[in-house]
Parts: C-alpha cells; sequence; structure tokens
C-alpha cells in the first residue's frame, strides 16, 4: 500500500514534501545549536558563581549574550532554510519546465512532426532523451508514410478488384439470364414433345392391339409392340416430371395385387423378347393402399423394366406381394450381375453396367417419389438374386 502512494506521487506533491523536510532538518539543526549555546551558558554561569565576586553582573552579561547567541542562530538558521529553499525552487523550476517541454512534444507528437530542439532542454540527461524521443517520432513518421503507401496500393487493388467483380456479377448475370432463358425454352420444348409424344404412341399400341384381333400375332409387330410399350414408359417418366410440381398428385385407394398384375402384363411381351420370364405370386388375395396411382406406376413401371434390362438371358423375374404387419412388402428378384454400390444406383446419370442403354433416371425418379410418400426400399444383391424389395403403408392402418 505505502508503494502505491509513492509510485503515484505528482511532482508538485514531491516539491512540498521536499520544502517541508528543508524545514524541519533547518528546524533541528538550529535547535540544537541553540541547545549548545545554552549548555555552554550554564558552564560559564557555573564557573563565574565559584570564581568571580561580582557574580551578578557577570550572569547579566552572560544571559544577554545567550540571547544574542540565539538570535543570530535562528536568524542564520532562516537564511540557510531561504537559501535552500531557494536554490530548490530554481532546481526545481529547471526540471519542471523541462518535463513540460516533453509533455508537450508528446501530446503533440501524434498531430504534428514537429522535432524536439535540445537547445529547449536545461539538464544534459534530458538533452540524450531529446535523441531518443526525436529518433522515436522520426520512425514513427516514416512508418506512416509506409502505411499511407500501403493503404493506397490496397485501396488501388481493391478498387482493381471491385470492378473485376462488378464486371464478373454482370457477365455472371447475362449468362443466369441465359440459361434460364435456355433452361425455360428446353421445359417448353419437353411439355410440348411430351404432348405431342402421347397420341402417336397411343395410335401405335391401339393400331397393335386391333391388328392382334384380326391376324396372327407376328414377331416382328410383337417387337414393334414391345418397343412402343419402352417408349410409353420413357413418355410416363417425362411426362411426370414436367408436370410433378404443376399438378397435384392425390392420392386414391388402390388393390395393389391386381394392379401390380396388370402392370406386369403390359410389360410381358417386352420381357419375352428379352427372352425372359415373369412370374408373379402373392401371399394375399386382394391389399388396399392409400397413395397416388401415377406415382405409384412410376415405382411399379420403372423397377420392372430395370428389372427387364438387367436379368440375365433365360432367367425368370420373381414378383411378390405379402404383408408384415401393418406393412405391404412389393419385392422384384432376379439373377443378374452384383450391383457393387446399391446407393449409386439412385443416382442420377448412373450405371454399373455401360452395355446397357437409358439415362440412369428411372430409379432416381423411383427414390424421390418413396422419400415424398415414406415408402422404403431395400436392395439385396448377391451372385443369386438380386431384389428390390418397397414397403407400403397398408390401407386403414
Amino acid at each position: 500500500m505505502q508503494k502505491n502512494r509513492f509510485t503515484s506521487l505528482t511532482i508538485k506533491q514531491a516539491n512540498t514534501v521536499t520544502t517541508v523536510v528543508i524545514l524541519v532538518f533547518v528546524i533541528i539543526f538550529a535547535y540544537l545549536l541553540i541547545k549548545e549555546n545554552y549548555q555552554d551558558y550554564e558552564k560559564a554561569l557555573y564557573r563565574q558563581e565559584h570564581s568571580v565576586a561580582d557574580y551578578g553582573d557577570t550572569q547579566k552579561q552572560l544571559k544577554r549574550l545567550l540571547i544574542k547567541n540565539t538570535l543570530a542562530i535562528v536568524t542564520l538558521s532562516f537564511i540557510l532554510f531561504a537559501i535552500m529553499l531557494g536554490l530548490y525552487k530554481i532546481f526545481y523550476a529547471l526540471i519542471q519546465n523541462d518535463m513540460h517541454v516533453f509533455l508537450n512534444f508528446f501530446k503533440n507528437a501524434a498531430h504534428r512532426e514537429a522535432l524536439l530542439s535540445p537547445d529547449e532542454i536545461f539538464f544534459k540527461e534530458f538533452k540524450e532523451m531529446v535523441l531518443y524521443a526525436n529518433e522515436m517520432v522520426k520512425t514513427i513518421n516514416q512508418q506512416k508514410l509506409s502505411l499511407k503507401e500501403i493503404n493506397l496500393i490496397l485501396e488501388k487493388k481493391v478498387q482493381k478488384k471491385t470492378l473485376y467483380l462488378e464486371q464478373a456479377n454482370a457477365k455472371l448475370l447475362q449468362e443466369k439470364k441465359f440459361s434460364e432463358e435456355i433452361l425455360a425454352a428446353q421445359k417448353e420444348f419437353l411439355r410440348y414433345t411430351v404432348h405431342e409424344t402421347n397420341t402417336p404412341l397411343s395410335v401405335i399400341l391401339t393400331s397393335i392391339e386391333l391388328y392382334e384381333m384380326k391376324n396372327k400375332k407376328d414377331r416382328q409387330l410383337s417387337k414393334i409392340e414391345a418397343a412402343a410399350k419402352n417408349i410409353f414408359n420413357i413418355y410416363d417418366d417425362l411426362s411426370y416430371l414436367v408436370k410433378k410440381d404443376q399438378v397435384p398428385y392425390p392420392k386414391v385407394s388402390i388393390e395393389l395385387v391386381s394392379y401390380l398384375s396388370m402392370r406386369i402384363e403390359f410389360f410381358r411381351d417386352v420381357a419375352h423378347l428379352s427372352k425372359i420370364d415373369f412370374k408373379y405370386s402373392s401371399d394375399l388375395d386382394k391389399v388396399y393402399i392409400y397413395f397416388n396411382e401415377t406415382k405409384l406406376q412410376r415405382i411399379v413401371d420403372n423397377t420392372i423394366t430395370n428389372a427387364i434390362k438387367y436379368t440375365l438371358p433365360e432367367e425368370t423375374v420373381f414378383l411378390h406381394v405379402k404383408q408384415t404387419g401393418a406393412d405391404v412388402m412389393f419385392s422384384v428378384s432376379s439373377k443378374s450381375k452384383i450391383i457393387k454400390d446399391p446407393e449409386k444406383i439412385f443416382d442420377a446419370y448412373y450405371r454399373e453396367n455401360d452395355n446397357v442403354k437409358g439415362f440412369g433416371l428411372g430409379l432416381q425418379l423411383v427414390k424421390n417419389i418413396c422419400e415424398e410418400d415414406n415408402v422404403s426400399i431395400d436392395i439385396v444383391s448377391t451372385d443369386k438374386l438380386t431384389t428390390f424389395e418397397y414397403k407400403f403403408k397398408m390401407m386403414g392402418e
């Protein structure tokens, strides 16, 4: 605590303390001299008391001498105090002047670049400090100039970069606008193409059916019919992709067993041309699910066509329906090459077998529909069978 008081002492406070200390020393000095003078007086008085007859006159003389010496001591003490105090005040004024010069210099150093002149300082030690202070100011000014130059360079670079970014942004906006126009035109073309494709496909399939009713079924005509059905499946995918964000797809009650039987019959000729058979079985006579028919058709048709594409020749595609608790399981199994990465087959444009034609969009469409309607997909692929299994919620559960 005492240390903190001294470290926070001001020069003015130090000046007051010093003045008091000098006064105390002068008083002590005068007191000691007066005390010694009084002792000498008592000794002289004692000697005169035993040796001189006229003791009274001598005593008066000694007392006058004591008073005179005491006054002289007090006077000299105050003169000494005045001299010491005057010298100290001069010394203090010189130090204070040097301190004020330094304080004013440091106060103004942040706003002006003027240096401190050694002629303004009295003490030699402070003159040495002037050299260091001026050197510090020069260094600071050089650094300020360097910072200004760096700021100017950075400002130019920022302006240049900003101009470049503005130009790049304008170019990107133009490219974005162009891309949006292309995308809009592409969507419009796709919408028009899908719309215009429906009529000729329907005419082809209807004509084939009418021809088969009047004439014997021909292999070449079966190939045309299978190809038309494949195109019809692609048309349905494109139609769904074009309309899915614009047209609502309400859910209805669907009897799954008969619905699957109908879709299997639709693709049976396509499977026969690929030398593949269908074997459909169900543990249930009837089972209902609450689902949108268009979305269900996309799941079923893409799974069946995918099985036809990848099943090995002369093999059978097994389709099965069963109930597990409150769920209805629909599975498609066949012997094919092992699927190396079951997760990736749902990615757009991904195909594990490059020899099989297609865009790889069908299974991605299936996955998106299943995620939207909480239908789980399970894929198991071994050297014996590859199985796709879909789990639907049974209606009423």
